[in-house]
């Protein structure tokens, strides 16, 4: 019974036949579940400058001499165990990729979902400005958003807004990827009999676009999804890295592994090695279950 299940159900049987699949998901169930579950399955708070000591400060992992299994994979300069930034460290730059792509979903989707339908002059503009951004590396527009924001908000109110303006500049980098998407499968789908006959019935072209077509393109949409929500957290963490992102009080993965960058010298690998391996990890796996997820929705290219 189990197996006819998994044979009617073709993604499952898929699913269950790709190892690399199976083990990009797991693995990225664990981190996220770790993440998510960070301030239980942890002792000390990372942003709390009064949960750890200076004294424990640059303490090597416990397999290494001098280690001890308080801090498994060892401490930064500042007494702060790894483990716990690492987690949560994830849990936000987690929080921001996933924000910050669904904040381009939506945009890129309505975006695109109304140039493919109606076409004419409005499809040329969107799909000239969306030519303009795909010129530009999103890196550079996401700084370009940043320094506007500086410019325009007192330094302190940007500091309170950090986070929404990290979003918002991530966010205005991908969302032409799901408007070419959305506006390419439009094209296809705007010409077929269910559409023709909810615009015969009177339909308001909102409800045909977004409950008639949108439920029908969804599935190249889940494989962006996928593809920019690792390129969201890689961006997150190239502006921490760069020190336009997140403070060194609220690490992210990127700010951890800037502040490890100042130890690769000296010996205190562990401090940037961990959040790197970290995060690699954690888009590597996003993105082998995007390129699943792109096999399934697209028999042509198994």
């Amino acid at each position: 019974m189990i197996g006819q299940f998994i044979r009617d159900h073709e993604a499952l049987y898929l699913f269950l036949r790709n190892p690399m699949a199976i083990i990009a998901a797991v693995l990225t169930v664990l981190i996220v579940a770790g993440a998510a579950l960070a301030p239980w399955l942890v002792t000390t708070d990372p942003y709390n400058l009064a949960s750890f000591s200076l004294i424990d400060g640059l303490l090597p992992p416990t397999w290494q001499d001098g280690g001890t299994a308080r801090f498994v994979l060892g401490t930064d300069d500042q007494g702060r165990d790894m483990v716990s930034a690492i987690l949560y460290g994830a849990r936000l730059s987690l929080f921001i990729g996933f924000t910050a792509m669904a904040l381009a979903a939506i945009i890129g989707v309505s975006v695109g979902l109304a140039a493919g339908y109606f076409g004419g002059r409005f499809d040329a503009v969107v799909m000239r400005i969306a030519d303009i951004q795909l010129a530009l590396p999103a890196i550079l527009t996401a700084l370009l958003v940043d320094g506007v924001s500086r410019g325009l908000l007192p330094r302190e109110q940007h500091d309170d807004l950090r986070v929404f303006v990290i979003v918002l500049a991530i966010a205005l980098s991908l969302w032409v990827n799901f408007a070419r998407t959305a506006r390419a499968s439009t094209f296809v789908e705007r010409n077929k009999d269910y559409v023709s006959a909810a615009v015969i019935m009177g339909q308001h072209p909102l409800r045909v676009m977004f409950v008639q077509i949108l439920p029908n393109i969804v599935g190249p949409l889940l494989v962006i999804m996928t593809v920019d929500l690792a390129a969201a957290i890689l961006l997150e963490a190239t502006l921490s890295f760069l020190g336009i992102g997140l403070p060194t009080d609220s690490p992210s993965l990127g700010t951890l592994i800037r502040i490890g960058m100042q130890f690769m010298l000296s010996g205190e690998w562990w401090i940037l090695w961990t959040p790197t391996i970290f995060l690699v990890a954690l888009v590597i796996s996003i993105n082998v279950l995007g390129d699943f997820l792109r096999d399934v929705f697209n028999p042509r290219l198994r």
